[in-house]
């Protein structure tokens, strides 16, 4: 089943250096598995990876036993889309991709927010 971004077009891939996704294939799609909804795909910034280090997700740390290499700064991510609530909440959002982010995520966090952080609105 063909999945789509917050437009209702074709999900366009989020990252593959690093690989990210749920499934690991770039793209952030999603499953009845995926029970953190990893389908917004934003751009880490040194400020979101602390934030979310602080809120007990380290995201910059290589863990070299799952293949994880750790983010960098303006490396592009499947985020879990309650943790970009919860950062947007507290006025620490990253920015988004909005053609590669899961429309499946507008079930948690609205267009109109994700718009507020968009990098490809033309």
């Amino acid at each position: 089943m063909e999945q789509l971004n917050v437009f209702g077009e074709a999900l366009e891939p989020c990252s593959t250096d690093p690989l990210t996704g749920f499934t690991r294939n770039g793209c952030c799609e999603t499953g009845p598995a995926d029970l953190g909804s990893h389908t917004v795909c934003i751009q880490a910034s040194q400020a979101f990876l602390e934030f979310s280090r602080f809120r007990g997700n380290d995201l910059s740390t290589p863990m070299p036993d799952y293949g994880f290499p750790g983010l960098k700064p303006d490396d592009s991510w499947c985020l879990c889309a309650r943790r970009w609530q919860e950062a947007f909440e507290l006025q620490m959002a990253p920015p988004v991709y909005l053609r590669s982010t899961n429309q499946k995520s507008l079930e948690l966090v609205s267009l109109e927010d994700l718009k507020k952080h968009a990098l490809d609105l033309e």
